[in-house]
């Protein structure tokens, strides 16, 4: 059984990632990058919970991380969780590498 030691809840014995996929608005673009950050988390084998909202939704959201663009995540400010900025929510290469450093810090602190 794999347990990421990176997580911090827990769902049927293993370690869940909960992530925010935020837009504008909260249905199409970031339903969009959660698709593309659901594929990203299953090749790297990251148990993840991934949910799209807005903005406003986001800085209340019960999450690990959220994954939003470079300018809203401007917006988001300082919500007291980690904000990935993406420049394009089509490159999974670019939300791989955002995700494994976060991954990464996140297990080093």
């Amino acid at each position: 059984m794999y347990i990421p030691l990176f997580t911090t809840r827990r769902k049927e014995g293993r370690g869940v990632l909960r992530i925010a996929t935020v837009c504008g608005v909260g249905m199409g673009t970031s339903l969009l990058l959660k698709m593309n950050v659901q594929d990203v988390c299953r090749q790297l084998g990251v148990e993840a919970e991934v949910e799209h909202m807005d903005v406003t939704q986001a800085k209340g959201a019960r999450v690990d991380v959220i994954i939003a663009s470079a300018s809203l995540a401007a917006d988001l400010g300082d919500v007291g969780k980690p904000v990935l900025p993406i420049r394009n929510f089509m490159n999974k290469d670019e939300i791989r590498q955002q995700l494994q450093q976060f991954l990464t810090s996140r297990a080093s602190s």
